[in-house]
């Protein structure tokens, strides 16, 4: 008698990467093409991101199976819901496949990235690998993908990662953000806005990225938080890369369009320890194995200098002379990212960007360079003496390891200077500088100051007046103010002054309304005796008279 029994096939679950089908491994491309039988997950309108990936691995003859969706997003007329339509759809594809696999044909499921990562071929497993023979074959993950799109590293040394569905509540998402070094959150889509207001919670919006589609020929990334969310699809994720990576990545970082809150660079956090001890400053010294050589690059003494250069508040044209020459001197440049792009390329130099929380770690690497022998310019907006960069490098050169490095601050126009240009002249009496950030010092504090400078009847330029997570402040600081001043008292709103978006409006202290302004903002508060004037041409001019009322 002969055995007519058929032996039963083989079930592979293939990763088959982000997108790329030169991602697809050898192995993958070499079992697709084998296989007698090859499923792929489907929408309803049958195309299929995993064939097309595995298109080209694909020959004559073979049986292909869609595995189609009955629903895309949850709503359905299935007496189960969602989730019963969708576990009747597992259970139907899995018999589908096991008929293949008893027929003694090998059956190969296409799956896009890791079959295992937040894949669809993991409910196939789960009801068949326990009766069959299986084998899983892993793929490039979107997270690696999106890594290696935006150039930036995960995680180093003792980093943790999080991964993340962006299904989670924004409550739940916003308090893991804040608990990790480096996170990627997964299924955006829908998700986005609720993603977007826990990265904004966390406090890590200014440092995530999006990345969609990665590796195809649809690719698109960019700094998430200027993404549309009517833009989103499925198929994208937000990633914060490695802290320290990205903090001293010895390459120019993309140019964000909004303008850091400079009071929140010295906050303490968790990603930020590591970096502040002695063994990580020694670490980005090293950076990009170039050091060997910096001692040689000044052998007349064999010491470099730190220059803390203000660029002004955004046109070249405000560029003083001696910033200009600071900059031309300099072996390398240090700053947070947009304010290096500002400054040209110099094939000379070495350009080292950072993003707007890591003051004093900037600081640290720029001493340490200079210690060895380099020519340093720290590069900040505006002056780099109000509420910037050179208090930060002073504080730390306090340390013994550079109490000999030269330090040079050379002063720029500010921010305060460039917006009362535009209105007139607001600042024509005395006039103070508050920062309304309440990151470094307690509100408590800022109410006094307020409350003085009112009393004293001075003009007041107010910086950081408000941002996505401090909007009570300036509120606060308007009733306050309100209680002193007459609602007629012209105010000044610069917005992005001496940059491409830039804008200047004049209200008064009763009409400000503080949900228009934002961190981009600047606010000149008159005192009792500035005045606002109609002009021949119909603009209006703002200046406070030299003369005080005896």
């Amino acid at each position: 008698m002969t055995n007519d029994t058929v032996q039963p096939g083989r079930l592979y679950g293939v990763g088959l990467g982000p997108g790329d089908p030169d991602l697809v491994t050898v192995k993958a491309a070499r079992l697709i093409e084998g296989a007698d039988v090859v499923a792929y997950h489907a929408a309803r309108h049958g195309r299929s991101n995993a064939r097309a990936i595995a298109a080209g691995y694909l020959r004559e003859g073979q049986i292909e199976e869609p595995l189609i969706y009955p629903v895309t997003t949850e709503t359905t007329d299935h007496p189960g819901g969602y989730q019963g339509a969708i576990d009747e759809f597992y259970a139907e594809s899995a018999a589908r496949l096991a008929a293949h696999l008893d027929a003694g044909r090998d059956v190969v499921v296409l799956a896009e990235g890791d079959p295992f990562f937040y894949g669809s071929y993991m409910h196939m497993h789960k009801r068949l690998a326990d009766r069959y023979e299986t084998t899983v074959v892993p793929g490039v993950t979107s997270v690696s993908a999106a890594s290696a799109v935006l150039g930036r590293p995960l995680m180093e040394r003792d980093e943790v990662l999080t991964v993340l569905p962006g299904t989670l509540a924004p409550d739940d998402l916003a308090s893991r953000l804040a608990d990790t070094d480096s996170a990627a959150v997964m299924k955006l889509g829908r998700t986005f806005e609720g993603v977007r207001d826990a990265l904004d919670r966390a406090g890590r919006l200014d440092d995530a990225w999006y990345v969609e589609r990665a590796t195809t020929d649809r690719e698109r990334s960019a700094p998430l938080r200027d993404v549309d969310p009517e833009t989103v699809p499925y198929f994208s994720l937000a990633l914060l890369p490695s802290p320290a990576a990205t903090a001293f990545s010895g390459g120019t970082l993309p140019a964000q369009e909004t303008q850091p809150d400079h009071s929140t660079e010295f906050v303490s956090t968790k990603r930020l320890a590591a970096m502040r001890s002695e063994a990580a400053t020694d670490m980005i010294s090293l950076e990009g194995a170039n050091t060997a050589v910096l001692a040689a690059d000044h052998p007349e003494t064999g010491l470099g200098s730190v220059t803390v250069v203000g660029l002004g508040p955004g046109s070249r044209d405000w560029l003083t002379p001696e910033a200009q020459a600071a900059l031309a001197a300099a072996d390398d440049l240090i700053g947070y990212g947009p304010y290096v792009d500002r400054v040209p390329p110099n094939p000379r130099q070495r350009r080292h960007s950072s993003d707007n929380r890591v003051e004093a770690e900037r600081a640290a690497f720029a001493l340490d360079l200079a210690k060895r022998g380099r020519r340093v310019a720290v590069v900040s907006s505006g002056d780099p003496g109000v509420f910037a960069m050179a208090a930060a490098v002073l504080e730390v050169a306090e340390d013994t390891r550079w109490k000999d490095v030269p330090i040079r601050i050379v002063p720029g126009l500010t921010a305060a200077q460039a917006v009362a240009s535009r209105a007139g002249a607001p600042l024509g009496h005395d006039f103070c500088i508050l920062s309304l950030s309440d990151r470094l010092k307690p509100w408590s504090a800022i109410e006094a100051r307020l409350e003085a400078a009112a009393t004293a009847d001075l003009v007041i330029a107010i910086y950081n007046p408000a941002s996505k997570t401090r909007t009570e402040q300036l509120v606060r600081a308007l009733e306050l103010l309100r209680r002193h001043r007459a609602g007629r008292t012209p105010v000044v709103v610069g917005r992005d002054v001496g940059g491409p978006a830039e804008s200047v409006r004049v209200t008064t202290l009763a009409a400000l309304d503080p949900a228009s302004i934002d961190m981009r903002c600047l606010l000149i508060i008159g005192s009792s005796q500035t005045r606002a004037v109609t002009r021949g041409d119909g603009t209006t001019a703002v200046y406070t008279p030299r003369h005080y009322p005896g």
